[in-house]
């Protein structure tokens, strides 16, 4: 810089040599003016160059804090302090090569949006003008500092966790929710009354609203959001026009006879066709996501009916309030599914799993065709299951439908037992690259129903084993989070 001015106060003895000489003075005076003129345009020009250097950089700088604030509540939405700290952590390191500035001017700080669904950053980092600082002494204003960024104290950079458009991809979410009677406060069974509200049925309502909320967005144009509802218990209740289509062709047999003991005692085991339950699938797709067609179907749950009433009504444990919802992007139909739901039943966790997966499928379309999967494999698209149980999975059937153990039905199941079967279907998931998380509710010690959980999810980062109601909230507001993306606001 030193070289440069030197060569700059040549200049004008060359260039305006003569007219120095003119004794009327009137020039001088000119040449004077235009000397200082010119000497405040060089300073400022280079003060001007300096400061837009260092303010690039510290913008920047505050653009990837912020962005890797936001990244570290994605992973971790409690751990605010951590977040700061790798907010801090990068903007430190993005402006170590940065000009200097004044010392103790830097005041940008990071903090976690109100809404917790971002970083923010505020105050302000000031660069010495040593040129213009020069004005003073010619009888100028003296600028002896510029700001890198807006107003003191006030927010200039914040990053926004957002789920889909903003990160350029579409997302399929379904959403398994466990309704069993332990959901109701209850032992496990199918006799007891349903419940709609209840310590815990309450407490994963709030949570998977709160996961709704957050990952269907208001603006579909572009980049689409999708959730789908699999209420579980026993079994999962279809809605009445996908009914037909799961079963497959030829329907199943509506009444099936087992005797027990000598043959003295009869039961008869029917379905019910108008509020059709369905379990597991037997075959050889029994743990693929396959298209159902001729002798290829799940199977209707089955239960036994006194002859003697001469009827052919058999129960099914779900309400119609509880059915199954496909993909849809319609929050407010989803958050009334979700608040009218109603706990009862056993845990049959595969059947669950299952239709989890069959809602992502594009194989299960003919479902429901206003509903549909997209295919697997695009760019733009994620698959996410999540599966949320309180217990272990505890409920199998036969190759017709009746659980096993029931009177003449023996106990041998269809494919395994419950367990083994969802993992089987957590495998047959992921493989399709379905990503899956797995949630726990007050499982307490329960091996198998931690060993189900851990294997289903895709890494152990994506299971949560949640001791409580704040923690199970904690869970779905974290995986939601986690499925989102990050953009900058300003």
């Amino acid at each position: 810089m030193h070289s440069l001015l030197g060569r700059l106060a040549c200049v004008p003895a060359r260039a305006f040599g003569p007219l120095r000489k003119d004794e009327s003075g009137s020039v001088a005076i000119v040449f004077g003016v235009m000397a200082i003129v010119l000497l405040l345009a060089v300073g400022a020009a280079i003060d001007f160059t300096r400061w837009l250097n260092a303010r690039e950089q510290t913008i920047a700088a505050v653009d990837a804090a912020v962005l890797a604030g936001g990244r570290a509540l994605q992973l971790n939405s409690k751990d605010h302090s951590g977040a700061i700290a790798a907010a801090e952590n990068y903007y430190r390191e993005n402006v170590s090569t940065r000009l200097d500035i004044i010392p103790g001017s830097d005041s940008i700080k990071f903090a976690i949006a109100p809404d917790g669904m971002g970083v923010t950053a505020s105050g302000n980092a000031y660069i010495k003008t040593p040129m213009l600082a020069f004005t003073a002494a010619l009888g100028f204003a003296a600028i002896d500092r510029l700001p890198l960024v807006g107003n003191a104290e006030t927010n200039f950079a914040r990053s926004e966790i957002a789920v889909g458009g903003n990160g350029g991809e579409s997302i399929e979410v379904s959403i398994m929710l466990d309704i069993t009677g332990s959901m109701c406060n209850s032992a496990p069974g199918t006799n007891q009354s349903p419940c709609r509200s209840g310590r815990k049925i309450d407490a994963m309502k709030e949570a998977a609203k709160d996961l709704v909320n957050i990952v269907v967005w208001e603006d579909q144009s572009k980049f689409t959001s999708k959730v789908a509802i699999v209420p579980f218990s026993d079994s999962v209740r279809l809605p009445s026009n996908a009914i037909d289509k799961a079963w497959g062709s030829p329907a199943p047999t509506l009444s099936i006879s087992k005797t027990t003991g000598s043959g003295r005692t009869q039961n008869t085991y029917y379905y019910n066709r108008t509020a059709a339950c369905v379990v597991e699938r037997a075959g050889s797709n029994r743990y693929t996501d396959a298209a159902p067609s001729k002798n290829n179907y799940v199977l209707p749950i089955r239960w036994a009916v006194d002859d003697n009433k001469k009827t052919q009504v058999a129960d099914c444990t779900l309400g119609a309030e509880s059915a199954l919802m496909p993909l849809t992007n319609d929050k407010q139909q989803l958050l009334d599914k979700i608040s009218g739901l109603t706990g009862k039943g056993g845990t049959a966790g595969q059947v669950g799993t299952a239709w989890a997966w069959y809602t992502l499928s594009p194989n299960w379309n003919s479902l429901w065709p206003s509903s549909s999967a997209a295919a697997y494999g695009r760019d733009d698209l994620r698959k996410i299951a999540v599966l949320m149980t309180d217990g272990e999975y505890n409920a199998q059937y036969t190759a017709e439908g009746i659980a096993t153990g029931a009177a003449g039905a023996g106990s041998t199941p269809a494919n395994a037992d419950s367990a083994t079967q969802a993992k089987a279907l957590c495998e047959g998931m992921k493989a399709k690259g379905i990503t899956v998380y797995t949630v726990g509710f007050a499982i307490g010690y329960n091996a198998s129903a931690k060993d189900v959980l851990n294997k289903c999810a895709t890494d152990p980062t994506k299971y949560y084993n949640a001791e409580n109601e704040d923690q199970l909230r904690d869970a779905f507001r974290d995986i939601a989070l986690k499925l989102s993306s990050l953009y900058i606001s300003k």
